[in-house]
């Protein structure tokens, strides 16, 4: 069993933009394809810039505020409940667009190589 409290747990920076700060309470390694479980805290205007990731997906859920997930180009609102999953290769990018601090608490997903695809041969 691992127990995390995030009252117990430091900032730290959010590696696509360190002034936004983050909780991270599992890490790459504690369970098997995890690569992270965190909470990150986006003041207003604040945003972690477009990218993609070609080893893992992603999902977010707004625990607070709101904002906006560019994903590949198209918006997505953010608000309070909505969950976001970001599939492999798929650029994205989130804005805090409200009044107040955007809560996001989201995980990351480590998909094998040979399940990988490339992002150009995807069929939507």
């Amino acid at each position: 069993m691992i127990s995390t409290s995030l009252k117990d747990l430091p900032e730290e920076s959010v590696s696509h933009n360190p002034e936004i700060k983050k909780k991270v309470m599992l890490r790459f390694g504690d369970l098997p394809h995890l690569t992270n479980f965190s909470q990150a805290r986006f003041a207003p205007g604040q945003s972690a810039p477009g990218h993609a990731h070609q080893d893992m997906c992603e999902v977010f859920f707004v625990e607070a505020g709101s904002g906006v997930i560019h994903i590949d180009g198209k918006e997505n609102p953010l608000l309070p409940g909505t969950c976001v999953a970001i599939e492999l290769g798929e650029i994205h990018e989130i804005v805090n667009t409200g009044s107040t601090e955007l809560v996001l608490t989201y995980f990351g997903l480590q998909v094998e190589a040979e399940n990988r695809e490339k992002p150009s041969t995807r069929i939507e």
